[in-house]
């Protein structure tokens, strides 16, 4: 936008003075003051209006330029931006005013609408917790129509919350979403463009866990043979629950959420020895249509732990559950094995050392990569560890190969077990 101050000043009584670049904004000029206009065609007729927005110079050429935005918006929606202005003027109890689709009717559709109909409730309770959150910290930015939502307004929003990168990334992400379904559904203009997959685009990374204070930075941590033997002989002093999860980790290869929502059924006794069955339901892979149940021989201290859990299932059916009854989570095993960090809070109120593990800065998902890297180490075919993880084959190779691999899963989780079997703690080797 160009505003000639020195040309506003040398107006007349009569004359008016065109803004260039805000569409339909004009300062005119009276004999007692000088006030800004927007001129538009009205909706429906296409009659030429106008309606006074402020004076000059008390509103700002930026403040009358942001003003006439939200008046262009209203003339999209099909409202007449001066008769909207009569009734926002009229006194309590006169004639409500012309409801505008603002940023929070925006938010709170695609919360109704979609995540609480399509989002596993933990998903969905924590998505609605992060939009909630934002509309009660930006009341302006919520009550905003959100068609007149700016580029600037995207970024600074966003700019804001840089300092957590991957919340930042899951707001733009969900708010992105949610501009593309109110253009679907029509509550705003399809001019209206949706700037949120596009800004800040890769500038949105995560510099990692805060341990102590301080970034990790990203990290594909993966323990050494000598680290997991060591980790292995310090089994006896973790309790059974967090020492069962551990060595299901390494002997299976498995996701957390997955050996954790293990259920009795799932386990069945086959020609070739035991087996537990992951339904598709209940793998990562769950939106993918050409994903199947998830085939997982259970072999050496994996079979054992089942065994022995089988014995002592509950009515939940579950194999791992707390003291309550209640499923042990991905989430309280990895605070579990948190809390045995040295540079965890609840070593650092006790009284004595306490316990604490011998390999540190590590987390259960890295497990899982240690027990996939050492497969990669003994030989095994990329294809067999990759089917043995539970990935997904690339689309052209699971388009024409529907083996199951299940033979060749035995094979290399056996091999596995024996090489786990064999890992000593240094410390037994001097």
């Amino acid at each position: 936008m160009f505003f000639d101050a020195r040309a506003a000043k040398l107006l007349k009584p009569g004359e008016h003075l065109v803004v260039e670049g805000c569409e339909g904004l004009r300062l005119v000029a009276a004999a007692s003051k000088v006030t800004w206009t927007y001129r538009y065609k009205q909706p429906g007729t296409g009659l030429m209006k106008q309606t006074r927005i402020g004076t000059y110079p008390s509103m700002r050429p930026s403040e009358a330029a942001e003003a006439v935005e939200r008046l262009r918006v209203l003339r999209a929606e099909g409202v007449d931006p001066k008769a909207f202005q009569r009734q926002q003027r009229q006194p309590a109890g006169a004639q409500a005013p012309v409801e505008v689709f603002t940023v929070r009717k925006l938010v709170q559709d695609y919360i109704t609408n979609h995540i609480e109909q399509e989002r596993e409730e933990a998903g969905a309770t924590a998505a609605r917790r992060a939009l909630e959150k934002l509309l009660e910290q930006e009341p302006a930015f919520a009550e905003t129509p959100a068609a007149a939502v700016t580029r600037s307004t995207c970024f600074d929003l966003l700019e804001a919350r840089k300092t957590k990168p991957t919340a930042a990334q899951k707001l733009r992400s969900m708010l992105g979403a949610a501009w593309a379904r109110a253009l679907d559904a029509g509550r705003i203009d399809q001019d209206v463009p949706n700037w949120w997959p596009t800004i800040m685009k890769g500038k949105l990374k995560s510099k990692g866990k805060i341990v102590d204070g301080e970034h990790q930075g990203q990290q594909r941590r993966v323990l050494r043979d000598y680290e997991v033997g060591a980790l292995l002989a310090w089994l006896p002093n973790m309790h059974e629950l967090g020492r069962d999860t551990l060595q299901m980790y390494l002997w299976t290869c498995a996701r957390g959420v997955e050996i954790l929502g293990m259920r009795s059924e799932h386990i069945t006794q086959e020609k070739d020895g035991w087996w537990w069955t992951v339904p598709k339901e209940a793998t990562k892979n769950e939106r993918f249509a050409d994903a199947v149940d998830l085939r997982v021989p259970l072999i050496g201290r994996a079979l054992n732990i089942v065994q022995r859990r089988l014995k002592a299932v509950g009515k939940s059916g579950l194999l791992f559950e707390d003291a309550r009854g209640e499923q042990y989570t991905q989430h309280d095993f990895s605070t579990y094995i948190y809390g045995l960090q040295p540079y965890s809070k609840k070593v650092a109120r006790r009284a004595s050392e306490g316990l604490v593990l011998p390999v540190t800065h590590w987390t259960p998902h890295n497990l899982r990569r240690t027990s996939r890297t050492m497969l990669a180490a003994l030989g095994c075919p990329e294809e067999v560890a990759e089917a043995i993880l539970g990935h997904l084959p690339t689309v052209i190779v699971g388009t024409y190969n529907a083996h199951t691999y299940d033979k060749e899963r035995r094979l290399w989780l056996t091999r596995l077990a024996k090489h786990l079997e064999g890992l000593r703690d240094p410390a037994d080797c001097c």
